[in-house]
């Protein structure tokens, strides 16, 4: 296990660059809903993004150097072939920055939209374009582009161009993040359609460490584990292009923001050829993935169920609620070798209504439950409810790991977070290290490096903590009626013994209240004193 976490510097609560942009940004919205200037500040930040990538990968081919040289600047071939979107004249960011102060930015903006869907397929339906109506005051568009204009390329002269890529990425990517987090606090419950708090992506995407293969998620929103989950790839010093993304979204604005999102950091997905209801129409339908990571809806009652449908390979999932719909639909897409972590409500761990418990129980016997999570209150800008995370495979024994068949790991942090404010909480890099290092050192990882772990996640012998982890197997999960809370099996929290006697302790406790009743009683009559003083009765 983990000696040592990695200090917290991403915490939302901190006032650096990203926070700054947004209260300027969020100066400009006027009286415009937040749901509707969304789209209006993420589509700049978009457009700004690839215009600044394709300024960089011009003045290469520009260079003619090592591999460019001979190249053709003017070329859209050139830039696509190093994944780089081309972007036509009248797109570019210096024609948005000079048309800014005029009247007519509103179609400016719209015709450069327009033309980067012409050249490049991959976002063709995906940008907004509807700058140029009446309700967007020109004036604060013009503003709000020059303020975006702010986000400059950093870098040294000495760095390569790599180097410099991967800054204005980087800064590009953590502004757009930071926006996603901020519009989906302002929307409040709608914000969740489309946004998961960036530490319970993180936790679910350090726990399954997709390294290699195949990431699948069928309720994508914005394509947040995704991003994620390429992050964790390069941080373990792996390759982007070893995962391969597969997501689905039901909503066609949410799906536009996914692409976007991903583009901006140079990410390529199969989202399907269309927003599509997973439950509808499986858009990846022969898809068996290496690795399922999803934040469905919770406790869905507006689902399209078909009664015989191959998925419900553990029973037939309530009308009433899909929380059971999805986890059969996780399971049916996992390969074998597979490992899924989602998010779901604190219902789905003990419910018993409508044959949810007779699901739950097959799944159990299935020997497919590896790890739940407990997380705090607070975490959601669309819900105060607490929710859990569950953590699936169908290899408990894969040869590399310890033998965990008929064994589930339970772990309760509810304990863990921080507020960052009065309605919502965060969990810290420490507190994702516990939960994560915990995980991998039940399962018997191998000693990885861990950009949140500090020094790794170890091979360290795994030992039951009561109030916060323990292993069960099987027979005792029975005996709970095949409930999966942690608090039923982790116990209360072990206290130190001082070595005081009851007896004693409680002698000594009784007397030290009944000093400070005491205490109490002579500032009471000082009170009233003071109060007759002054004239007033009490």
């Amino acid at each position: 296990m983990a000696k040592k976490a990695a200090k917290n510097t991403d915490s939302a609560a901190n006032l650096g660059f990203e926070a700054k942009l947004w209260l300027a940004a969020d100066k400009l919205r006027n009286n415009m809903d937040a749901a509707e200037y969304k789209h209006v500040v993420l589509g700049l930040i978009f457009i700004k993004y690839i215009s600044d990538a394709f300024e960089e990968m011009r003045v290469r081919l520009l260079e003619g150097k090592g591999d460019y040289e001979g190249a053709d600047p003017e070329d859209a071939d050139e830039y696509k072939a190093e994944n780089v979107f081309w972007v036509p004249k009248e797109a570019r960011w210096s024609e948005l920055q000079a048309a800014a102060k005029q009247p007519t930015i509103g179609k400016v903006v719209d015709d450069a939209m327009v033309a980067l869907e012409r050249d490049n397929s991959r976002l063709k339906g995906v940008l907004p374009k509807d700058y140029a109506r009446p309700a967007l005051d020109k004036h604060r568009l013009g503003e709000l582009i020059d303020l975006i204009g702010t986000i400059t390329l950093i870098a040294t002269a000495t760095e390569g161009e790599e180097a410099k890529s991967h800054r204005s990425v980087d800064l590009l990517g953590r502004v757009y993040e930071y926006f996603l987090t901020r519009f989906a606090s302002a929307e409040g419950k709608n914000g969740g359609q489309f946004y998961t708090p960036s530490c319970i992506v993180r936790t679910i995407v350090e726990m399954l460490a997709p390294y290699k293969g195949r990431v699948y998620d069928p309720a994508c929103g914005s394509g947040g584990m995704f991003v994620q989950s390429e992050k964790f790839v390069v941080e373990h010093g792996g390759r982007i292009g070893d995962l391969s993304i597969y997501g689905q979204e039901s909503n066609a604005t949410t799906r536009r923001l996914a692409i976007m999102n991903l583009a901006i950091r140079g990410i390529e997905a199969d989202f399907g050829p269309e927003q599509a209801d997973t439950f509808r129409r499986d858009l990846h339908k022969d898809l068996k993935a290496q690795f399922v990571i999803a934040n469905p809806p919770f406790n869905d009652s507006d689902w399209h169920r078909v009664d015989d449908d191959v998925r419900w390979q553990y029973g037939v999932p309530p009308k009433g609620n899909a929380n059971f719909a999805w986890v059969q639909h996780f399971i049916h897409h996992l390969a074998a070798d597979g490992f899924a972590g989602f998010v779901l409500a604190n219902g789905s761990m003990s419910s018993n209504q409508s044959g949810e418990g007779d699901i739950r129980k097959a799944i159990i016997e299935a020997d497919l439950v590896d790890c739940m999570v407990a997380l705090p209150g607070q975490l959601f800008y669309s819900t105060q409810i607490p929710v859990c995370l569950w953590f699936l495979t169908k290899n408990k024994h894969d040869g590399k790991r310890r033998d965990r068949r008929k064994q589930t790991l339970f772990i309760d942090a509810r304990k863990l977070g921080t507020l960052i404010d009065r309605v919502h909480r965060e969990l810290t890099d420490t507190d994702i290290a516990k939960i994560v290092s915990t995980y991998h050192a039940w399962r018997g990882d191998p000693l990885t490096p861990s950009p949140l772990a500090g020094e790794g996640w170890g091979e360290g012998a795994f030992q039951d903590t009561p109030g916060f982890c323990k292993s069960a197997d099987l027979d005792l999960i029975k005996q709970h009626g095949y409930v999966l809370t942690p608090g039923r099996y982790v116990g209360a929290e072990e206290f130190e013994n001082d070595g005081e006697p009851f007896e004693e302790k409680m002698t000594r406790l009784v007397a030290e209240l009944n000093g400070q009743f005491a205490e109490s009683a002579k500032l009471e009559q000082a009170i009233r004193k003071n109060l007759k003083g002054l004239g007033h009765a009490f």
